[in-house]
């Protein structure tokens, strides 16, 4: 079994502070940041038990391609990859919404059509869908950002009339999710896939809007397989998918949802391969790339040594 990275404990000359997220070891350099991309998995907003080996490395090297392919709509965070699991750049205020926007009926907005609610965070939706059909056009269905527990649905409006976020500010938010979703829409088809549902978060440094966090990734986003997506629905069979869904799925088969009194079940180390094995699918399959596993004896002093050396760079 591969080592995996579960967590960084670095103590850097003119760190100003840290944050540890569900997957992210965040380290802080005044106006400036570096995210560690560790190998920790979640799901159900729960961290699973056990780390998941070059999970960190295939999210942030999909992520560091696709904000270089998309920071001609927005200014996006990233300066620097200084090491396969670790992205260098600006540090921001985080808008507390994350904008949603699906282009198919999947996943969570799926659940919530199948209940019989026909009005998703404040956008209509029409009668007759059938699971993982196209939407008439792109929506937004934001939700708040929750740093513990679960991220909430919330409509646009709740959002201006509870102040939120400024109108002004919002309005543009919209138009850099909808426009990055278009990118990533076209990108997703030269690989013979189709982008289904995405998020995006956003953040200010002084009055400038950037694009933070991981983008387009497998486990920020929903992909179909282009190729049959229209006779499977015909045939009302499930979608051959590329994302996070299918750790989702084994959690479900096996019992654990995330909710109150529900155990996570065992991952043996088949499970973690496997897990591990799609990762890697997934990288291959979104970037058209070779996945080149980075050496990971004594990973975290590499990860430390090469954070250092970017620092020394900025002196």
């Amino acid at each position: 079994m591969a080592v995996a990275i579960k967590e960084t404990n670095f103590n850097f000359e003119g760190q100003t502070d840290f944050y540890r997220g569900k997957v992210r070891d965040v380290y802080y350099f005044g106006k400036k940041l570096a995210i560690v991309a560790s190998d920790r998995i979640s799901a159900f907003d729960v961290i699973l038990p056990e780390a998941i080996p070059y999970k960190g490395q295939v999210l942030n090297q999909i992520a560091s391609k696709f904000l270089e392919a998309t920071q001609d709509i927005v200014p996006n965070w990233l300066e620097a990859v200084p090491d396969p699991s670790v992205s260098f750049g600006v540090g921001c205020k985080t808008y507390p919404v994350e904008m949603v926007v699906r282009g198919y009926l999947a996943g969570h907005a799926w659940r919530e059509y199948r209940e019989g609610k026909r009005i998703l965070c404040g956008v209509a939706l029409p009668e007759g869908l059938k699971e993982n059909d196209r939407l008439p056009h792109p929506i937004i269905t934001p939700t708040t950002k929750a740093y513990e527990g679960h991220d909430e649905d919330i409509s646009r409006e709740e959002i201006l009339k509870q102040g939120i976020v400024a109108e002004e500010e919002y309005v543009q938010l919209e138009q850099y999710a909808l426009a990055l979703f278009e990118r990533g829409t076209e990108m997703a088809k030269e690989r013979g896939l189709i982008l289904v549902d995405t998020k995006y978060e956003f953040g200010k440094q002084g009055e400038k809007i950037y694009l933070i966090d991981e983008v387009h990734t497998p486990d920020s986003s929903r992909y179909f397989y282009a190729e049959g997506y229209q006779e499977r629905q015909d045939k009302g069979e499930k979608q051959k998918q590329l994302s996070k869904e299918f750790v989702r799925q084994w959690l479900i088969e096996n019992g654990f949802q995330g909710k109150e009194g529900q155990q996570v079940p065992a991952m043996t180390e088949e499970v973690i391969q496997g897990i591990s094995e799609r990762y890697i699918e997934l990288f291959e399959q979104v970037t058209g790339e070779k996945f080149q596993k980075s050496d990971m004896n004594d990973v975290i002093a590499r990860i430390e040594k090469n954070i250092s050396a970017h620092l020394e760079t900025l002196k």
